[in-house]
């Protein structure tokens, strides 16, 4: 209960302090945490980073306040934050669909405050452990995604189908080419890097140009090295498309066993290890697929 509590705490300091500057370190100390796993469990459990969470509630209120005649747009952006009525004005645009001059009368998004609450549901059990992994380095390509990584499949989606080529390059290099990776790097409150890779044979991946043979293709891939340390490892259940069940999985994850396993989130790459091996007309061979979820932790 003590999470639950703590994230309950961290939601009200942010709520008070909404017209004020809001300290990232002091939420997480609410909350008993570090900032780094205070921020990344808030976009698992919440579904947006920090700053658009506290973004979107001063939004909605300066809508509710210019609608109701009671504050002048200025006075309205200096009192949410905004550091002029300009950023303001495209910010609230973005957000209600109108400017902040139209909100009187006009149709405005509500974003009521978060509360969190304990809901008791069927008893599930999922296998996990902690694994100190070894450095790992992959050759791939990346997109940075706007928001929080959870029930990210729009911009995931559009990656994959648009980026075949690239993908049939990798994975032909790859000694195993029925395992694939995703990583989610430089995490901040406007989004972070997303990764599709594969690893490599070391040669290849210290001179993928001349692998390659074609500088311009080579350009296209970055080396990605994932440190060394501990890791939080869960695997989805085994089907024909894991991708499906991911990001419940992922949510589960970080709800029901990282508050009891005596760690928290790291500041390292998240990554997933997906296992998407396929044999043409035979379903129980493909309905083995499964994906490993690693969040990088620290003992608390």
């Amino acid at each position: 209960m003590d999470w639950i509590d703590g994230i309950q705490r961290a939601l009200e300091y942010i709520e008070a302090n909404l017209t004020e500057e809001i300290d990232y370190e002091r939420a997480a100390r609410e909350a008993a945490s570090s900032s780094c796993h205070f921020q990344r469990v808030f976009s698992i459990l919440c579904g947006y980073t920090l700053g658009e969470y506290i973004r979107f509630r001063r939004l909605a209120l300066a809508g509710a306040e210019l609608a109701a005649g009671r504050i002048r747009v200025i006075d309205a952006a200096l009192k949410y934050g905004w550091e002029s009525p300009d950023s303001f004005a495209k910010a609230f645009k973005r957000f209600h669909g109108v400017l902040p001059s139209e909100a009187k009368g006009a149709t405005l998004r509500a974003f009521s405050p978060l509360r969190i609450k304990l809901s008791l549901e069927g008893a599930s059990m999922m296998n996990y452990k902690i694994e100190e992994k070894p450095a790992l380095t992959l050759v791939g390509f990346k997109r940075r995604f706007q928001g929080a990584p959870v029930d990210r499949r729009n911009q995931d989606y559009e990656m994959w189908v648009n980026t075949r080529v690239n993908q049939y390059i990798l994975q032909g290099l790859a000694p195993d080419r029925e395992t694939m990776y995703e990583v989610v790097k430089n995490q901040d409150d406007d989004g972070y890097d997303f990764y599709i890779a594969w690893e490599l044979n070391p040669i290849d991946t210290e001179n993928l140009e001349e692998t390659l043979n074609d500088p311009e293709a080579a350009a296209r891939y970055e080396r990605i090295d994932i440190p060394a340390g501990l890791y939080l490892v869960c695997e989805t259940e085994r089907c024909k498309y894991p991708t499906q069940i991911y990001d419940s999985f992922r949510l589960r994850v970080a709800n029901e066993v990282l508050p009891g396993s005596g760690y928290e989130l790291g500041d390292r790459p998240e990554v997933v290890k997906s296992h998407w091996f396929y044999r043409y007309g035979d379903e129980a061979y493909n309905s083995g697929r499964y994906m490993e979820l690693w969040l990088p932790v620290v003992k608390k």
